[in-house]
């Protein structure tokens, strides 16, 4: 909340709050990636964990600053955390891994999950290649019309 002055008619001055409306999630699966992709552009990649250090042991960083894994990524744009879900970030990691390599054997979402978190921690993989991927991805249907 921000206080905000106000000029009465008598010249006098009130201060009264005014309540900021909290930032827009992305709505479709499209926007979720484009979205991870800007995090990732801005923050990088991180392999092995959604985050490093995700017990605060060493960092004071919030988590959400921290680079990391396309997954993660795709967690905090559906949701401003990247160890919450929902079904939007779910719908998109399906997305994503259905795209990759042909997809998983199995079609539940663990399988789904460990197909995009197997990709993500391949050596040698950079946030350029991340981003690439999820851009692709996000503009798609745009391609298919």
């Amino acid at each position: 909340m921000i206080t905000d002055p106000t000029n009465l008619p008598t010249g006098a001055r009130r201060p009264v709050l005014v309540q900021l409306a909290p930032a827009a999630r992305p709505t479709t699966v499209p926007a979720v990636l484009l979205t991870a992709a800007r995090i990732i552009a801005a923050n990088g990649l991180h392999q092995g964990d959604y985050v490093p250090d995700p017990f605060d042991r060493e960092m004071c960083i919030p988590h959400a600053l921290r680079p990391m894994s396309v997954l993660a990524a795709i967690n905090c744009a559906a949701t401003g955390d990247p160890h919450r879900t929902c079904q939007i970030g779910d719908t998109a990691i399906g997305f994503v891994a259905l795209s990759i390599d042909g997809g998983p054997y199995w079609g539940d979402y663990r399988s789904l999950e460990a197909h995009v978190e197997e990709w993500n921690d391949r050596p040698g993989r950079t946030a350029a290649e991340a981003v690439a991927l999820l851009e692709l991805l996000a503009s798609s249907s745009e391609r298919a019309a």
